[in-house]
C-alpha cells in the first residue's frame, strides 16, 4: 500500500477548511484511508540518517507539519494531493465531480508522435498528450514531479511496465518520432547534466546513480535502445531511463507535452489519464486536454488520450443485499456520486445508472462500485446480524487425510520436510534427465530468480535438495513430504491443476527399495487398499507394474497401480540424479497422488 505525503496547511488551504489531527483522520477513515503518521520533514530525516550523520541536513530541514496517507494500492487518482483534495471535496459534497474533456489547439494542428517499426523490440507503444496554460507553483510543481515518482514505483512496476516523460513543449518542436537506435547513435545531454553522452557512455555515467541504476537493466543488453526525437532531431528522452536536458520543465513551463513508452498499452493509457486528469485543474481552462496523434508502426493512427467515460448499470436490490443495507435508489446514487462515481437512478425502479470517470481505473467490476457503496455508508453504519442459517464447519476431505498420513509416515521412521513450492527448470527436468518440453510445469512469467522459475511437478528436487544440504548428518536418511504439485490441465477453467501428493526417500549405503516399499505397504493398510498381485476388472487393490523412466535406474522402477491406473512411481534413483543432485549414496523414492484415497 502506497503513502503519500502531503503538507498539512497546504492540504488544509487546499480543503478550504481547518481540521484537527484527529478530525482529519476521522474523515480519511470515512473515505477509506488511514492518516498513518502526522511528522515533519526534520523528523523522518532524524528517523532515516540518524542523529549522528549529516547533522547539517537534518538542521536545515523543514519542521512543517506532514500528513502521512495510507493509499489503496489501485486509486492511483489519490497519489498527489490534487487527486486527494478533489475527491474529498466531492465526498464531502462541496464539489461535483469534474467532467474532463478534449479540446483541441487554438490552431486546429495536435502535435504528433510517429512510432517507428523498429521499437517493437524493447518497447512497442507509446501515447500522449499536452497540457496547455499551466501555471506551476512551487508546491504544484514538486506534486507534479511526485506523482511520477509514484506511479513509476505502483502500476509502471519501476518503469518496467511504463515510462513517463514531460517536456516543456515550447522548448521543442513536433512532429516528434518514437524510434530505436544503436546506443553509439544516440548523443544528448541528460536532464541537469551538461555534456553530451551517447547511450553506452550514459549506461557507464549512471551505473552508480542512486536512484536511476536500478533502471538501467530494463534496456541495458538490447542492441537497441528506444528513443524520441523532435522535428530538429533533438532528443526528448532516452526512456526508460532519463529525459533530455533540453526539454525539461520548471516553474516557468506554460505548456507541458506528456508521453509514456511502454510494454503494456494498457497501463500506459492508465497512466496518461492519471497525470492529465490530476494536472488540468491547474490549466487556464480547467480539466481541458489537449490529445496527441499517435501513428502506429502499420500507419492508423489512435488519438490519446481517450478519457472515457464508462456506463455501468447496477441493481439496487442486489447492493442492498451484498452490503446487508436497506436504502433506496437516490440514497445509493447519491453515495456514488460522494465517491467521484456521478450515478442517477433509471426509469426502471430497481436499476442505478453508473458513470465511471477516466480517475477510476480501480473500477473493474460491480464488485467495486458496490464497495464504493459501503465506504459511503459507512462501514460502522451496517447493522451487524447473524447468518439467517445454521454453519457448521468441517475440515476439508483431503486435509484430513494429509494430517493422517503424516502421522502414519512419521510413525514409520520418515522425518518430514517442507520445501519451496518453486524451483528451477533444471530441477524438474535436466536434473531428472528429462526435456523441460516434456513437463506439463506452470512457468513463472518473470522469475526473480533462476531458482524460482516454475512451480513444481514434483516433489522429488525439493527432497533430494534436502538430502543434500544435510550430507554431514549420519545415514540412514529418510524424508518424506505431503505437500501440492501444479499440473497444467486444459480442461481447468486456469489452464492447471493443483494435486496432492506423498513422497518419500530413503537415502544409505544400499538403496533399500524394500523400505520404500514397506511404506508403500503400511500406508495402503492404513488406507485399507489390498494388495493385488495383478490386474482384474474387478480390482480394488493397488498393485506394482514394471516401466522404465529416465529418472530411475534401468529396471528399478514401477508404476504404482490402483484401479487400472498409475497413481504415482517407486524405484531407485538413477545414478546421474543423485550427480546432479550432489549426492554420492544411493536413493530409493516414493511418490504417488492421494486424491483417489479421500
Amino acid at each position: 500500500m502506497p503513502t503519500i505525503g502531503v503538507k498539512r496547511d497546504l492540504l488544509f488551504e487546499s480543503l478550504g477548511t481547518k481540521y484537527s489531527d484527529d478530525d482529519f483522520q476521522q474523515l480519511c477513515f470515512a473515505f477509506g484511508l488511514e492518516l498513518d503518521e502526522v511528522t515533519t520533514e526534520k523528523q523522518m530525516l532524524t528517523r532515516e540518517q540518524g542523529k549522528s550523520d549529516d547533522a547539517s541536513s537534518i538542521a536545515d530541514a523543514s519542521e512543517e507539519i506532514i500528513y502521512r496517507i495510507d493509499i489503496p494500492a489501485n486509486r492511483y487518482d489519490l497519489l498527489c494531493l490534487e487527486g486527494l483534495v478533489t475527491s474529498l471535496l466531492v465526498f464531502q459534497g462541496k464539489i461535483k465531480p469534474p467532467k474532463f474533456e478534449l479540446c483541441e489547439p487554438k490552431d486546429g494542428k495536435r502535435q504528433i508522435l510517429k512510432i517507428l517499426p523498429e521499437t517493437a523490440c524493447v518497447r512497442p507503444y507509446a501515447v500522449a498528450a499536452v497540457l496547455r496554460d499551466i501555471k506551476f507553483t512551487q508546491s504544484s510543481y514538486d506534486s507534479f514531479i511526485d506523482l511520477q515518482d509514484k506511479l513509476h514505483q505502483n502500476i509502471c512496476r519501476k518503469r518496467a511496465l511504463v515510462a513517463i516523460g514531460t517536456h516543456d513543449l515550447d522548448s521543442v518542436q513536433g512532429p516528434f518520432r518514437y524510434e530505436a537506435r544503436s546506443p553509439k547513435d544516440i548523443n544528448f545531454i541528460p536532464l541537469n547534466q551538461n555534456k553530451t553522452m551517447n547511450g553506452e557512455e550514459l549506461m557507464e555515467f549512471y551505473n552508480n546513480h542512486s536512484q536511476l541504476k536500478q533502471y538501467l537493466p530494463i534496456i541495458r543488453d538490447s542492441p537497441l535502445y528506444p528513443v524520441i526525437y523532435d522535428a530538429n532531431d533533438i532528443v526528448l528522452s532516452l526512456p526508460p531511463i532519463i529525459n533530455g536536458n533540453h526539454s525539461k520543465i520548471s516553474l516557468n513551463t506554460e505548456n507541458v507535452f506528456i508521453e509514456a513508452t511502454a510494454t503494456d498499452l494498457t497501463k500506459a493509457k492508465i497512466v496518461l489519464d492519471t497525470i492529465v486528469c490530476m494536472f488540468s485543474t491547474h490549466c487556464q481552462k480547467k480539466f481541458s486536454v489537449e490529445p496527441c496523434d499517435i501513428i502506429q508502426p502499420d500507419g492508423t493512427i489512435v488519438t490519446y488520450p481517450e478519457l472515457a467515460v464508462r456506463q455501468e448499470i447496477i441493481s439496487t436490490n442486489k447492493t442492498n443485499k451484498i452490503i446487508g443495507i436497506q436504502e433506496t435508489p437516490e440514497n445509493i446514487a447519491n453515495m456514488l456520486t460522494r465517491m467521484y462515481l456521478e450515478a442517477e437512478k433509471m426509469i426502471d425502479e430497481d436499476s442505478i445508472q453508473v458513470s465511471i470517470p477516466p480517475t477510476r481505473h480501480d473500477i473493474i467490476h460491480n464488485c467495486d462500485i458496490y464497495e464504493d457503496v459501503a465506504i459511503a455508508y459507512g462501514y460502522n453504519n451496517i447493522r451487524k446480524t447473524l447468518p439467517s442459517f445454521m454453519h457448521i464447519a468441517k475440515q476439508y476431505p483431503l486435509n484430513k487425510l494429509t494430517e493422517q498420513l503424516r502421522e502414519q509416515v512419521a510413525q514409520a521412521g520418515f522425518t518430514e520436510t517442507l520445501t519451496f513450492t518453486l524451483c528451477s527448470r533444471d530441477d524438474v527436468a535436466r536434473k531428472l534427465n528429462k526435456m523441460i518440453d516434456h513437463i506439463p510445469a506452470v512457468h513463472i512469467a518473470n522469475p526473480k530468480t533462476l531458482e524460482f522459475q516454475v512451480v513444481r511437478t514434483t516433489l522429488l528436487p525439493g527432497l533430494l535438495k534436502t538430502l543434500a544440504a544435510n550430507r554431514k548428518m549420519p545415514l540412514p536418511m529418510r524424508l518424506f513430504e505431503i505437500s501440492d504439485v501444479v499440473i497444467t490441465d486444459n480442461e481447468t477453467e486456469v489452464g492447471a491443476r493443483n494435486e496432492r501428493r506423498l513422497c518419500a526417500i530413503n537415502c544409505n549405503k544400499t538403496a533399500g527399495f524394500e523400505v520404500v516399499h514397506g511404506l508403500l505397504d503400511r500406508v495402503m493398510q492404513v488406507l485399507e487398499v489390498p494388495w493385488e498381485s495383478s490386474s482384474n476388472s474387478v480390482s480394488k487393490g493397488y498393485w506394482l507394474q514394471a516401466v522404465d523412466d529416465e529418472t530411475y535406474f534401468p529396471g528399478r522402477c514401477a508404476y504404482i497401480m490402483h484401479k487400472d491406473v498409475a497413481i504415482g512411481k517407486i524405484g531407485v534413483l538413477h545414478p546421474t540424479v543423485l550427480q546432479a543432485f550432489e549426492l554420492t549414496t544411493p536413493c530409493s523414492v516414493l511418490e504417488f497422488n492421494i486424491e483417489p484415497f479421500v
